[in-house]
């Protein structure tokens, strides 16, 4: 596969079954052969996404001293601001070329998942950074939550097998700034390659070149979105939980050529977690005698501690 292939979710949501099942036979063997598509349709209308761009970009234009402010000790990045280059890709020591934002989960009737996660940290110099950021993560949850919905269809599950564990689950919206490159860097990247740790992550913000994403053959190959679409991709543990049927992808954000560096680069992706209790296990409708069961047991929230350590985002 050379391309990223593009569906639209208007079609799964539409009431009309044959549509409904072409949606979920589309995204089901993207997902097996290359783990992203482009997703049209989705629940982000254009007002709220000009909006957003707006409130990210008056954020990473604040003083360093400011910003600096809202970067919280001791929660491994997990709310608040992580300040540049403080990210490496599993296994590389470089810092990855960017300064980012986290928005978490607005539990809903939980007192012990408030007490759980870290609080979402808000900005006093900008009150609409806050209101809008929390409007975009509702309206990307929404739509991570159909497209799960669709791929545990095509998995032979119930087709809302997901909604338990996504709800009020442990998710992240990041909006990153890639600043202007001042030098040649050593051994940087904006982004090195890597795969997500959560189960499915939608992306804004792949409108120009730099997103590239590794096909099975081992070629990079560049996941452009169109204006109105979002890219989707699986992360590690929906791959683990599927025992590998659904691919997740190695991608990266390369530097861009000499003439742009003194350019900014925005995305923001949002990362769909589950809850800390959901467990990962292999499921049984994924193994069979050409398939053994891959991974040990495991729950999202040991998996993903295990992760925040190896970046380098948690000490143990």
């Amino acid at each position: 596969m050379n391309t990223i292939p593009s569906v639209n979710l208007s079609d799964f949501i539409s009431g009309n079954t044959e549509k409904k099942q072409q949606f979920v036979d589309a995204i089901g063997k993207a997902y097996q052969e290359i783990g992203f598509v482009a997703l049209k349709g989705h629940f982000l209308d254009d007002k709220l996404v000009e909006n957003l761009y707006k409130e990210i970009k008056n954020f990473f234009d604040l003083p360093i001293e400011v910003k600096q402010k809202y970067e919280i000790p001791g929660i491994g990045g997990q709310r608040g601001y992580v300040s540049f280059g403080k990210e490496s890709a599993k296994g590389k020591k470089e810092g990855d070329l960017k300064e980012f934002w986290h928005f978490g989960q607005y539990v809903e009737n939980n007192p012990e998942l408030e007490k759980e996660y870290p609080k979402n940290v808000y900005v006093e110099e900008l009150p609409k950074f806050n209101i809008i950021g929390k409007e975009a993560y509702k309206m990307l949850e929404k739509t991570a939550k159909y497209v799960l919905r669709a791929l545990a269809l095509h998995l032979n599950l119930e087709e809302t097998y997901f909604d338990e564990y996504i709800h009020n689950g442990n998710s992240i919206l990041r909006p990153i700034h890639y600043p202007p490159i001042i030098q040649e860097p050593k051994e940087a990247v904006r982004a090195a390659a890597h795969g997500d740790i959560n189960l499915i992550t939608l992306l804004m913000g792949a409108q120009g070149r730099g997103l590239q994403v590794q096909n099975h053959k081992g070629e990079w190959i560049d996941a452009i979105a169109g204006p109105d679409e979002l890219m989707i991709n699986v992360g590690d543990m929906l791959s683990r939980h599927t025992n590998n049927k659904l691919k997740s992808t190695i991608h990266r954000v390369i530097n861009p050529p000499k003439e742009l560096w003194g350019t900014s680069r925005y995305s923001i992706p949002f990362f769909m977690h589950p809850i800390s209790d959901m467990k990962l296990d292999v499921l049984d409708s994924c193994v069979d005698e050409n398939n053994p069961k891959a991974y040990e047991d495991i729950t999202a929230g040991e998996f993903l501690n295990e992760r925040l350590i190896e970046l380098g985002l948690i000490k143990k």
